[in-house]
């Protein structure tokens, strides 16, 4: 029998064949993202700074700028950059390849030109190699078709998050894009406490992971790949992983538990080429969060309920 084909709505995308663009695009999101820490309010486990999956691309949301607000989209159907404020304003550039040193240049030439005064700080963190911005002519390339299929993969997923959020009837995260380790996640809280996180995070203040990671929880999503992943996978983890996590039997069988990253991974490949995608992608979320809510003694029978499609 053929294999189904599943490439226009869960398309390929090989870490070698767009790794430059990859690395671009990474630094380029943080630029914005750390226009929208810079501005917005304080949120718990800081979901006040994460970018979210759009019809057309990722967007910061509505920015509070004292009475005006601004929003900043990455739009990867026309391939452009797009700024607007609730007055009416707007500035654009097309997405290409040129240095991080001048979509930074860029970037800031159009909020200024729209009144937007926001200084940030230019290092990226998540990152081993810590270029600030302004300097960055390291990183200059824009594939338009894989930035385009990355994007179609965040849809996917984030259509799928949502499917499996609705289970879930305690503090539960939004499904958001961090921009420091470029990955769609999305996260359920038991709703106790957990201990202080080691931090360690390249580039990043400890207590930025303590305030991320102040509660048990359990976390799933995609990222493209880096370190011992090296092509794209879908993920979830345990904080503080229970006793016993890593040697649980989950679904599909093709996922497996890696120690050096820590997590559960299911590849993209082995998704785009099942049967049904979104029933191998949510039997992994659910089978993962099954049993770390399990073997921590969650309370599942007050925090989960049955849903219906709608």
């Amino acid at each position: 029998m053929n294999e189904p084909d599943h490439s226009g709505i869960w398309p390929s995308l090989p870490l070698d064949a767009w790794r430059d663009t990859y690395a671009t695009l990474h630094m380029w999101s943080q630029v914005i993202g750390k226009i929208r820490l810079a501005r917005a309010p304080m949120l718990n486990h800081w979901w006040q700074v994460t970018l979210y999956v759009t019809a057309r691309g990722l967007t910061t949301s509505p920015i509070p700028y004292g009475t005006r607000t601004f929003q900043i989209d990455f739009d990867f159907s026309a391939h452009r950059l797009v700024i607007e404020t609730s007055d009416g304003e707007e500035r654009t550039f097309e997405l290409a390849s040129y240095t991080v040193a001048e979509f930074y240049r860029r970037v800031m030439a159009a909020m200024a030109g729209l009144g937007l005064d926001v200084k940030i700080w230019t290092h990226p963190v998540e990152v081993e190699q810590s270029i600030p911005f302004e300097q960055d002519r390291q990183h200059a390339t824009y594939d338009p078709d894989y930035a385009n299929r990355a994007w179609r993969i965040l849809v996917q997923t984030d259509r799928v998050l949502h499917e499996f959020r609705s289970g879930f009837l305690g503090k539960a995260s939004p499904v958001h894009f961090f921009w420091g380790g470029f990955d769609l996640a999305m996260t359920f809280f038991s709703g106790r406490r957990a201990p202080p996180h080691p931090g360690g995070v390249p580039n990043v203040a400890d207590r930025v992971n303590q305030e991320a990671y102040s509660h048990e929880c359990s976390s799933r999503g995609f990222w493209p790949g880096s370190g011992a992943i090296q092509e794209p996978a879908f993920y979830a983890y345990a904080y503080p992983e229970p006793d016993g996590y890593k040697e649980q039997t989950v679904q599909p069988e093709q996922a497996f538990y890696s120690p050096e990253m820590g997590l559960f991974i299911l590849r993209h490949e082995d998704v785009r080429s099942a049967p049904d995608p979104d029933a191998a992608l949510l039997a992994f979320f659910r089978s993962t969060h099954a049993a770390a809510a399990d073997l921590a003694g969650w309370d599942r029978s007050a925090l989960e309920r049955e849903t219906s499609a709608p």
